[in-house]
């Protein structure tokens, strides 16, 4: 694939904006296994479950014209692009190869919120003095991930998170996109409004009864209008419209929350397959919160609907913890109850925890007894994924969900 850069405005060291940078590994998954087996370079590949309810994981860019694409049944992938060929997952290729990315990313600063196992934002407004202008950054950066790890990625130079996404995705593959800070609305103005974030098909329907099909759109409504018709939701997408964003880049030692989140490409109506992500979620978290020696004091869940209706369930913990068998415990339990109440279709699930302001406390020896086994099991657990993938040691439930679900 040929690399290109598009470069729409700049962004100096003498700026007074912030400059933030949005990373993302192009196709990850589909292109570590392209990278490492030359006869599937120029196929479409898909990277997932190849059982009757497999979901694509990847698509590589080969496969993408033929409408295959992430969080996709495996079959209706297949239906669209018959000869693709399926490359079933392989978790500690995908962590060797995310680790020296991040690696490179950590390199340039401090100031890193990872995202997920393929992307990042970066705040390098402070690295620009020792390493140039932002856009020399991303160049190194992206230069640094091809030569490391024979990969590629995109990056977005803004001066806020939702402009550095977005221009993130501009120009896939191997892209960089810079925003031109003086003139940011007229810049988003063509921009349609299903790149928005939160933006989805339905979603997308109901702007369109509104007569917005752009970011320009938007911007030409009063704002009352907008929240007369779509409530709090409406303020916020005025002004993402106008590209006003105020989040700060988070790394996960300074963050106030740790999450993760899973939109389906479907709405799933079995409670027992959405539990089961609901788990995975609750592992990877109390995973996270270890590695950065962190402890929750508040675990949530977050379930949305396909109406984008969504609806939190919030939990104290007795005490401070990053203990997966606690975290599971709350999660579990709030989602049960929600499920004996009024389970609907689930369009996104999430879990996060809330960081307490200071380390947990030592327990008393009467609350555990000196038999408890969970804190050397998170840490077994820990090594075993360092080493070999997320995959290679899971949980009962999990596998069994996974085992009927290929059969």
């Amino acid at each position: 694939m040929k690399p290109y850069d598009t470069v729409v405005g700049e962004i100096t060291p003498k700026s007074k904006q912030p400059s933030i940078l949005h990373v993302d590994m192009d196709a990850f998954f589909a292109s570590v296994e392209q990278r490492d087996n030359p006869e599937l370079r120029g196929k479409p590949v898909l990277v997932g479950g190849s059982g009757p309810r497999g979901v694509v994981c990847a698509a590589s860019y080969e496969a993408r014209p033929f409408g295959c694409r992430s969080a996709q049944p495996m079959s209706v992938a297949l239906r669209n692009c018959p000869h693709a060929i399926v490359v079933k997952p392989n978790g500690s290729k995908y962590r060797d190869a995310s680790k020296i990315a991040f690696d490179v990313l950590q390199s340039f600063t401090p100031i890193v919120e990872p995202l997920s196992i393929d992307e990042a934002f970066l705040d390098v407004t402070g690295s620009q003095r020792r390493f140039g202008p932002a856009e020399q950054i991303a160049k190194d950066i992206r230069s640094m991930i091809r030569e490391r790890t024979q990969l590629t990625c995109s990056i977005g130079v803004a001066p806020n998170k939702f402009l550095a996404k977005l221009s993130s995705e501009m120009n896939k593959p191997d892209g960089l996109t810079i925003v031109p800070i003086d003139r940011i609305p007229q810049w988003l103005a063509p921009q349609p409004i299903r790149t928005m974030w939160g933006v989805g098909p339905a979603a997308e329907k109901r702007l369109r009864d509104l007569g917005v099909q752009t970011f320009g759109d938007v911007q030409q409504i009063p704002l009352v209008v907008l929240e007369n018709a779509l409530g709090t939701w409406g303020m916020r997408l005025y002004h993402l419209s106008f590209g006003r964003d105020t989040r700060d880049v988070m790394p996960d030692h300074s963050r106030r929350t740790v999450s993760q989140e899973r939109t389906f490409s479907h709405d799933l109506d079995d409670p027992e397959q959405v539990l089961i992500w609901l788990m995975q979620q609750t592992e990877q978290v109390a995973a996270r919160l270890r590695r950065s020696d962190l402890h929750a004091k508040t675990v949530t869940i977050k379930i949305r609907f396909g109406n984008f209706e969504t609806v939190t369930r919030s939990r104290s913990l007795g005490q401070p913890t990053n203990r997966t068998d606690a975290l599971l415990a709350a999660a579990k339990s709030m989602f049960e109850m929600w499920t004996e109440k009024s389970f609907r279709p689930v369009r996104l699930i999430g879990m996060g925890a809330i960081v307490a302001d200071t380390p947990a406390q030592q327990l008393s020896l009467f609350e555990h007894s000196e038999n408890d086994r969970g804190p050397k099991i998170d840490a077994l657990t820990d090594t075993i994924r360092s080493k070999f993938g997320d995959s290679a040691i899971v949980r009962g439930r999990i596998l069994s969900s996974e085992h009927r679900r290929s059969n």
